[in-house]
């Protein structure tokens, strides 16, 4: 595990979470659904995955991008009640180690500048050399099946 510089990993929104939670509509315009996990699902305001049992949200959520032809939006899990967070908000979320994973770069403008598919054994050292590149403003992590936003990944500010 190889970092170049500090980074931070950062859940969904959680100002967008809240107001989904109290009723609100997701980034499409959409009621989101209400459903119990089977386990497994991608918890992206913990960044683990859910035990079955968990009372979930599905919705549309709009990774963290300025306005422009590079926002997307796509299907995200999240508790239905409100929840601590990640366990470990600084570091790779440990329940999603050695899952390949995307790493989109975007630029300030919010285009993508490049990207790398990991296989999840060391997702620090590709997040440290796309992070290298000075016109890298920030990366999302997607899921390789589906391309569903994970979480995004800024440089830590001193």
């Amino acid at each position: 595990m190889t970092t170049g510089f500090a980074y931070l990993i950062q859940p969904m929104s959680g100002e967008t979470l809240a107001g989904v939670r109290r009723g609100g509509l997701d980034a499409s315009g959409q009621p989101p659904q209400r459903l119990t996990a089977e386990g497994g699902e991608p918890v992206r305001c913990c960044l683990r995955d859910a035990t079955p049992g968990e009372p979930l949200l599905l919705f549309g959520y709009a990774p963290p991008l300025p306005a422009g032809p590079y926002r997307e939006v796509g299907p995200v899990f999240a508790h239905d009640a409100d929840c601590p967070g990640p366990n470990r908000p600084a570091g790779y979320p440990a329940d999603w180690r050695g899952r390949p994973q995307v790493l989109r770069a975007y630029d300030r403008r919010g285009r993508i500048v490049g990207g790398r598919l990991h296989d999840g054994g060391d997702p620090e050292r590709v997040i440290a050399e796309l992070l290298a590149d000075p016109a890298v403003d920030r990366l999302h992590s997607r899921n390789v099946v589906y391309g569903c936003f994970m979480f995004a990944v800024v440089r830590a500010r001193a």
